[in-house]
């Protein structure tokens, strides 16, 4: 794609890293087969390449972003199934999260869009403001149906119906610590305790940690570690982004100096395409830049970790057929494809990969509040994909897509590490079927 951007514009970091990846961009057309929103809404302006050229208008014309440029950022899900597709290697990822950046400087949204951004911002990224708000909504769910029925509040809709009718306990794998090993130490990782998913379901780190000190590995969660970031830097709020990005940049710092680690282990697939991008977000700090590098080459996603391990023998659970959705942050974000599966198939599962695999769910971050009803859509699409599998369970390796998937299907639908923890001696993952329904070992 031709550019004419000036050499004043070009002195701006994230103009001329715009620059570069426009210029990559040749037409073909190949993103718009594979992108959520265009096979959905059918317009060019929802699919990644309609998006570049209102990017590339705005920042080459050096103008405020307006209502159109807005509605159709907006409805991007940042999924990255473009990136998977591009055969010329569109970096699409950054394109768009400068785009959001530049949006969030230039544009004034209306009053209650901007409320319901900065509640969201200032909630889910803290653990404790977010099972507050959790406990809270059960008293507004009788409102839901109002609020659905008008457009501005549609977003309070989806707050209240995502929410769960209660909250799990305050998980020990919340809480900073270690977690020695049963026997003899064969590796020593942190692992990313986050925000939104010890609240939800606590058990997916409890899982995780169980598993890995069976394998002799001592897990921490250091001091000072939060939100990955990836909430905000979602929504263009760059500077509280970066905020985050250093603050566990630092806490992982501090530990890999003082008793060292073998990786750093995120079982949210989300905060994983984001901490994995920490070497590119502080590329231009001085005092981070090498440091944010090196976090994120330590970066493992749960799977991706457990598939360097030798893994014993499975316990039980064999001969259960699990549906398994591969997140777009997983697939698209990582490209983690093959791991996930090679682990469930060798604890004895059997594996089953639902129809347009590559089409995301609806959940992205908070996509699914602010954009309810082409979430809602995206969900039932994907719901009647993984439920014509005719698996038994669902596994997935992202909180957001447990959350959007579960309620939307029949099937119970648990997190990878979960089902490999219970195959390996640890318990049943919560929600599953009694045993003597899903498997014949019992007898």
């Amino acid at each position: 794609m031709q550019t004419n951007f000036s050499p004043e514009q070009l002195l701006d970091p994230g103009v001329a890293e715009s620059e570069k990846i426009l210029r990559k961009c040749v037409h073909c057309g190949f993103c718009t087969a594979t992108c959520p929103t265009y096979v959905t809404l059918g317009n060019e302006l929802d699919s990644p390449r309609g998006r570049i050229y209102l990017i590339k208008d705005m920042l080459e014309n050096g103008r405020p972003a307006d209502e159109q440029i807005v509605k159709h950022i907006d409805r991007c899900l940042s999924c990255l199934s473009c990136m998977t597709t591009c055969p010329s290697g569109v970096n699409y990822m950054h394109l768009v999260d400068n785009a959001r950046a530049h949006i969030e400087k230039t544009y004034k949204r209306p009053l209650l869009n901007r409320l319901t951004r900065g509640v969201l911002a200032l909630v889910l990224p803290y653990p404790g403001r977010f099972r507050l708000a959790l406990n809270l909504a059960r008293f507004g769910r009788p409102l839901a149906g109002l609020f659905g029925s008008l457009t501005a509040t549609k977003p309070l809709a989806a707050m209240l119906e995502l929410a769960p009718n209660s909250v799990p306990a305050t998980s020990s794998s919340a809480v900073p610590g270690v977690h020695k090993p049963n026997g003899e130490r064969t590796g020593r990782v942190a692992l990313l305790s986050g925000c939104a998913q010890p609240v939800l379901k606590p058990g997916i780190n409890e899982a995780t940690i169980r598993l890995l000190n069976r394998l002799g590995v001592e897990v921490v969660l250091p001091k000072g570690e939060g939100c990955c970031g990836s909430l905000v830097h979602h929504m263009g709020r760059e500077e509280e982004a970066l905020a985050d990005a250093r603050r566990n940049v630092d806490a992982w710092t501090r530990e890999l100096e003082t008793g060292g680690l073998d990786a750093i282990i995120i079982t949210a697939s989300g905060c994983g395409t984001t901490i994995k991008d920490y070497g590119y977000m502080l590329r231009l700090d001085p005092a981070y830049k090498d440091k944010a590098a090196r976090i994120s080459s330590l970066a493992k996603d749960v799977t991706e970790y457990l598939a360097t391990l030798d893994m014993p023998a499975s316990q039980q659970a064999s001969g259960l057929t699990v549906a398994y959705h591969s997140a777009c942050s997983m697939q698209h974000g990582q490209k983690i494809t093959r791991q996930p599966k090679d682990l469930l198939k060798a604890a004895g599962f059997i594996v089953k990969d639902p129809a347009e695999g590559h089409l995301c769910c609806g959940s992205a971050g908070t996509y699914n509040i602010m954009q309810p009803e082409i979430a809602r859509t995206l969900r039932d699409r994907k719901v009647k994909n993984i439920e014509a599998t005719g698996a038994s369970i669902v596994a997935t390796g992202n909180i957001g897509c447990i959350t959007q998937i579960a309620g939307g299907s029949r099937l119970p639908i648990v997190h990878t590490v979960e089902l490999l923890d219970w195959a390996y001696g640890g318990p049943k993952p919560e929600g599953l079927p009694a045993p003597k329904n899903i498997l014949q070992a019992a007898e």
